[in-house]
């Protein structure tokens, strides 16, 4: 298991166990990074996803702690994980977004980011489901709030690491 994983899987068993956030590793990667954390069944059933599409830690790896924490306790579509047993975490670390026209993207390279005024949508590369374009700027719209092909929005790319 890579250590990000690792890290969110730790970061989680020990808020689950003692009621309080870990410390993050002494030896920092020093790198800055928006990050998600996605939390699957063995089956592959979603049972989490929480992110930041910009850093809001002072290392990437307290942005996994505490993304992978609200993703096993905040994630509003889902009841708080109690266990950790059965879970499969990936980890997504992700580049700094750029603006792009449409024709840019490619939903198994790139991440999109849509935005209307304050409303907001993102969505992760290489998804299952997600062959197209359209399919991507739709999900991501309705995330937002915004009517895909009946309001204009502007459109963000990005590219993620995956880690398993």
């Amino acid at each position: 298991m890579h250590e990000y994983p690792k890290l969110a899987l730790d970061s989680i068993k020990h808020y689950l166990e003692k009621g309080e956030v870990m410390e993050a590793p002494k030896e920092l990667s020093g790198k800055k990074a928006g990050a998600f954390v996605s939390l699957h069944t063995k089956d592959g059933g979603l049972r989490g996803c929480i992110g930041t599409f910009l850093p809001t830690q002072e290392s990437v790896e307290e942005e996994i702690i505490q993304n992978a924490i609200s993703a096993a306790t905040k994630d509003p579509r889902f009841e708080p994980v109690t266990d950790v047993e059965g879970l499969e975490i990936s980890v997504d670390v992700l580049a700094e977004p750029e603006e792009c026209k449409i024709e840019d993207l490619d939903p198994k390279k790139y991440g999109v980011i849509v935005s209307s005024g304050v409303r907001r949508g993102l969505l992760l590369p290489d998804l299952d489901g997600v062959e197209t374009t359209e399919k991507q700027l739709s999900i991501a719209c309705a995330k937002a709030g915004i009517a895909y092909g009946q309001e204009e929005f502007e459109v963000e790319r990005f590219k993620v690491e995956r880690y398993h």
